[in-house]
């Protein structure tokens, strides 16, 4: 499909910082407790690009805008219920499923990126611990006065592990949740793809879609 068959729907930022997701998911997962540094980078990677694109969400070009293609869950319950009955209409932005998933999904990996960066900088060994528990002379006279008054006993141990364990059970779940996440989203990338006669993942590599037609919604 040429140029001049096509309008623009997906800006640069938005393309970009979706394939960097997904590049930084497929790497976080795929690192895993095996590569520790590569795991770290690919979590500060997916830090820094949800939040450019959250920022982006609320300044960025028109379908690039949470408002709007954000739906409440009765529009997207009827465009699911659609989709089953093969007669969903075309968007030329986010569908109501879509819209649904991308902010499933900005959520799902904000809660594993946010639960990583905590594991990161508490756990030992590990950069951020070395630059959180870094020796500083107040912190340690205050650390031995306290330890002289206070004898930590196995509740207060207890109280101090059971945090970091919770937050690692969030950040496990959450990166099982995004896998499931993801799958969905292709499923469903996959079949607008089939039913509308449109290949979504070049759409999203070159930002230019079909333009809008009689059937067609372009929000």
């Amino acid at each position: 499909m040429s140029d001049a068959n096509t309008v623009k729907v997906w800006d640069p930022l938005v393309r970009i910082g979706h394939w960097l997701l997904v590049a930084g998911f497929v790497i976080a997962y795929a690192s895993g407790d095996e590569f520790p540094q590569v795991h770290a980078f690919a979590g500060y990677l997916l830090a820094v690009v949800l939040g450019i694109r959250i920022v982006w969400g609320f300044a960025g070009p028109a379908h690039a805008r949470f408002r709007n293609f954000v739906r409440g869950p009765a529009t997207t319950l009827s465009y699911l219920g659609d989709v089953a009955a093969h007669r969903d209409r075309r968007y030329l932005g986010h569908n109501p499923a879509g819209a649904a998933m991308t902010m499933a999904l900005l959520i799902c990996l904000a809660a594993v990126t946010g639960s990583g960066l905590y594991l990161d900088a508490v756990q030992p060994n590990s950069p951020g611990a070395a630059r959180a528990t870094g020796p500083d002379p107040i912190d340690a006279a205050t650390s031995a006065a306290a330890d002289k008054r206070d004898v930590p006993g196995p509740g207060r141990e207890s109280a101090q592990q059971a945090l970091p364990s919770v937050v690692k059970d969030v950040h496990e779940v959450g990166a099982n949740l995004a896998l499931l996440l993801i799958a969905l989203h292709v499923a469903g990338v996959l079949h607008a793809s089939r039913e509308h006669h449109e290949n979504l993942v070049r759409a999203m590599v070159t930002g230019h879609k079909r333009p809008v037609g009689d059937e067609d919604r372009s929000a």
